[in-house]
């Protein structure tokens, strides 16, 4: 299998694996137990908070652990606000900040939704622009799931600091594939989860800064001083810890920049290759490693199908709405029309990948267009209508 879905999920590192299988076995003790197995537990916490830390740019206090990056956007909303506040947000969020702005609208928030340019991007005047006297937090990506496309967050945490309103980032997407600094962002908090860079599924992190103050959602033990108490996952907090380290190393050793040469060289031959298509925020500053690609007269389920015959992973956009016949929201918000949404389809490469990888794509994807579409043309034709040829 080519695997080409890492915006969806990604392998876990052997590295990874390796660092967590101890704890699944003979470190098994408790972190709040006081002998030396709840000991030697604390001391792996403790570890991965500083990898974390140093891959985000601040302290290891200001790090909570999550189970990844649903859990961490709910938390830096609901524990931020309060009814009657107002919350500005974009149309392109993941559902996780998405949903929990419209459950919050119901508990007595407001809510305002900006949109995006043509590229993607959100206007960092539309947000001062959207700012109310009870205006309390902004959330806006660092990096879109489906194009990848990179948000002006620097500009908007500005935007943020000069009103005196806490600010929040989803860097789900962006994080292992562009360098983060809380600081230069300037934000309040940051979400991460582990599976999007190599790391396991069910583990993430929220970066609090010092001083911000979040409520907690959950209720319980003293665990990371109450705010997200709760037994930790330590071998998935060591997956994380050790996925955080191969994420900076990674950003140092040139891997994203061969990525983005392997993304660029498939992009220049499907233009090249197959008519009527095309890159959407092609021009727009994005991570390294994703492209999304429209394929006129072409559904982009039926493309998906098609390339996991040939045993390629891709996917329409976002695996929470895998499945959905319903066009792309963050297409849509960008003014590209339902059908070419439709025809969209995502390709986003991670650090397991080889450049064979590319060249084998490169080779079936035109064929497998080309076959759609003819199938296309002649169903129409049989009803009375021609479509493409």
């Amino acid at each position: 299998m080519i695997y080409l879905d890492n915006n969806g999920t990604t392998p876990v590192h052997p590295e990874v694996l390796k660092a967590m299988l101890p704890y699944f076995t003979e470190k098994f003790g408790n972190p709040s137990s006081i002998h030396v197995c709840g000991r030697r537990t604390l001391a792996a916490v403790k570890e991965a908070r500083t990898s974390v830390a140093k891959l985000l740019g601040c302290q290891p206090t200001e790090i909570l652990f999550t189970s990844g990056g649903t859990e961490g956007d709910n938390m830096a909303l609901a524990g931020m606000v309060h009814a009657g506040d107002h919350i500005i947000t974009s149309v392109i969020e993941h559902g996780a900040v998405l949903e929990m702005c419209r459950y919050l609208e119901h508990t007595g928030c407001e809510v305002t939704r900006v949109g995006v340019n043509g590229k993607g991007q959100v206007e960092p005047e539309s947000v001062r622009q959207a700012i109310k006297t009870n205006t309390r937090l902004i959330s806006i990506m660092a990096a879109n799931n489906e194009t990848g496309v990179l948000q002006p967050v620097e500009e908007i945490g500005k935007i943020a600091t000069d009103a005196d309103i806490w600010f929040h980032t989803d860097a789900v997407q962006a994080v292992g594939k562009t360098p983060i600094d809380v600081d230069r962002i300037g934000c309040d908090l940051l979400t991460i989860t582990a599976h999007k860079f190599n790391g396991p599924q069910g583990i993430g992190a929220l970066y609090v800064r010092r001083g911000t103050p979040l409520r907690p959602l959950l209720h319980g033990g003293h665990q990371q001083g109450g705010k997200r108490p709760g037994t930790e996952n330590i071998a998935g907090i060591a997956g994380l810890g050790r996925a955080c380290e191969l994420a900076f190393e990674g950003l140092q050793d040139g891997s994203m920049k061969r990525i983005e040469e392997w993304r660029n060289k498939l992009e220049e031959a499907v233009l090249a290759q197959i008519p009527d298509c095309g890159v959407h925020a092609r021009t727009a500053p994005r991570v390294a490693n994703t492209s999304n690609i429209y394929f006129d007269h072409v559904g982009g389920d039926a493309l998906v199908l098609a390339l996991d015959e040939q045993d390629i992973a891709a996917s329409r956009g976002a695996a929470c709405n895998s499945g959905e016949a319903e066009p792309s929201s963050v297409l849509m918000a960008m003014g590209v029309g339902g059908e070419r949404s439709r025809s969209s389809i995502r390709f986003s490469l991670g650090k397991m990948n080889v450049e064979s990888d590319i060249d084998l794509l490169i080779t079936v994807l035109p064929k497998a267009v080309e076959t759609l579409r003819a199938r296309t043309s002649f169903s129409s034709e049989t009803q009375g209508v021609v479509v493409h040829k």
